[in-house]
Parts: C-alpha cells; sequence; structure tokens
C-alpha cells in the first residue's frame, strides 16, 4: 500500500463528509457557519490548502468558507476505480452542499475545481448562488494543459527534499521565485518509503488526464450554455491554458458571465496573486448575491 504520510506541521482536517461513493472527503472552514457558504475547490494536483488565504478573506469578509480535499487528493480518500472524472467529482460536491445543510453556495473552482464546478451547476447537480472560475473555461490550450501535466508526471519519483520540490514548482512558473514558506509547499506533499516526499494525491489520477479533448469540451460547452447564475470568470493574464479566444467564447456561451484579466498572473493564478484574486471574489459576490 502507498505511503500517505502527511509532513509534520500539516494540518489535521476540520471537517469529514461521505462523497457519492461511500469515499472520505475532508475540508476546514472558516466563518459563521450560518453565514452565505462559498465553497472553494482546488485545481488537479493541489491541496485545500492552496485557499486558505482566500478562505480566511472571505469569512473577514463574513461569509462562510468551505476548503475540502477533492477526491484523490490531500486527506480525502483516493478512489480504488480511478474515478476522478468531473462527473464524480461533481457528484461529492453535491454531498458536500448537502452535509453543510443545502444552502445555495457560491462556489469558486480553480482549474480542476472549476471544471468540477461548471459541470455541477450546468449539469444540473448543485443549485448555486453564483459561480467564479479562476483560470479555467469550457477549452484549454492543448499545449498549456499538456504542459501542466508533463509537470505531473516528470515527478512522478517524488523529490529528495523540500527545496528540491520548490525548485520545481519555479521552474514550472518560469524560473519565478516561489512565494511564501516551505512549510507552505509542505502542505501539498506526502511523505512515502524512506521519506521520500511524493504530490499529496494518488497517481492514477493521471490516468483519465489524456482524455478525448474535444470530448470533453463538447461536454462542457454544454454545461456553459445551462449556467443561469451570476458567473465570472477570472483569467490570469500570462496563462497558457486559457486564452483570450477561449474567453471571448464562453462570454458568447453565457452573455451574462463578467469577466477579469489578472496582471502579472498565469494559470496558478490564486497562487501568483492571491489576494488581488480574493478582493476580486469577494467584490463579485457582494454584488452579484
Amino acid at each position: 500500500m502507498t505511503t500517505r504520510k502527511p509532513l509534520p506541521g500539516t494540518p489535521s482536517p476540520m471537517h469529514a463528509w461521505i462523497g457519492a461513493h461511500g469515499n472520505l472527503l475532508c475540508g476546514d472552514s472558516w466563518g459563521d457557519p450560518s453565514a452565505p457558504p462559498v465553497l472553494l475547490l482546488h485545481g488537479g494536483g493541489q491541496t485545500r490548502h492552496s485557499w486558505r488565504r482566500t478562505a480566511l478573506s472571505l469569512a473577514r469578509a463574513g461569509f462562510h468558507a468551505v476548503s475540502f480535499d477533492a477526491r484523490g487528493h490531500g486527506d480525502s480518500d483516493w478512489v480504488g476505480d480511478g474515478g476522478y472524472g468531473e462527473a464524480a467529482m461533481a457528484e461529492d460536491l453535491a454531498c458536500v452542499v448537502r452535509a453543510l445543510g443545502g444552502a445555495r453556495p457560491v462556489l469558486i473552482g480553480a482549474s480542476m475545481g472549476g471544471i468540477t464546478s461548471l459541470a455541477a451547476v450546468g449539469g444540473g447537480v448543485v443549485d448555486a448562488a453564483a459561480l467564479i472560475l479562476a483560470d479555467v473555461a469550457h477549452v484549454s490550450s492543448t499545449d498549456g494543459a499538456g504542459r501542466v501535466h508533463a509537470f505531473m508526471l516528470r515527478h512522478a519519483r517524488g523529490f529528495a527534499s523540500l527545496e528540491e520540490a520548490a525548485d520545481a514548482v519555479a521552474e514550472y512558473r518560469g524560473g519565478h521565485r516561489r512565494r511564501g514558506s516551505l512549510a507552505g509547499l509542505g502542505k501539498n506533499l506526502r511523505q512515502g518509503a524512506g521519506g521520500r516526499l511524493y504530490w499529496h494525491w494518488d497517481p492514477r489520477f493521471l490516468e483519465g488526464r489524456s482524455e478525448d479533448w474535444a470530448a470533453r469540451a463538447e461536454r462542457l460547452t454544454r454545461c456553459v450554455r445551462q449556467v443561469t447564475v451570476p458567473t465570472l470568470l477570472v483569467r490570469g493574464a500570462q496563462s497558457d491554458v486559457v486564452t483570450p479566444e477561449a474567453v471571448r467564447e464562453f462570454l458568447a456561451l453565457c452573455p451574462h458571465a463578467s469577466h477579469v484579466d489578472v496582471a502579472d498572473a498565469g494559470h496558478m493564478l490564486t497562487g501568483d496573486d492571491n489576494d488581488v484574486f480574493g478582493q476580486v471574489a469577494i467584490g463579485f459576490i457582494r454584488q452579484k448575491t
């Protein structure tokens, strides 16, 4: 069995819920539980910890912010059948919404989490109050998405140290020095046999990442057309995953949606400029809900 030991100092999850297939989903929350709920969904290969700063900002603004590890990520269960598609993750999301009391939440999703949110809202799986997508649309640049996939594959054998993992992230981000402490990075790693460090997600998660991109785009295009709630697409201006053309297509499919570019940010938008993203999200939620 694969060792899944969190690194020292990694907080234990505050909550645990049961997902769509009996799988455990682990999460954290901030703010008054009776306040309007905002659910934060992380990107592929990340964990709930990537949303902590934004969640704290949301709590200070008067919202109940909830971030949870997607199936196969962080402290949540790995699923034996490798079922990590957006439909299964959307069903998990619906389980969390029900467990929180069923109030209509604002959904904020980055990359994979945005696809899950889009599939859940556009597919009628979750009745949301609003939708915020962080550098994700119905279509992705194959070059940019391929670069993300290659990065995840490249480090399947893990790292000897936190410094080595930080160097890998910096290389992916074009040589930019990583912001924040190594302890923060450690929250997204697990310790395997012999003390080697690995990203904290199920390696089988990557097996479904080579799917037919055209088929996925067709599914998500149908979802976009069905979205009627207030919607904001926040793009990193330097993103190589979501192109300006994709944004224009998205807005044509969903005419009531809004769009904002964040300067000097790429696909890792919520990490590249977390504070700016939080301010944009809070402003949109206050205006639209």
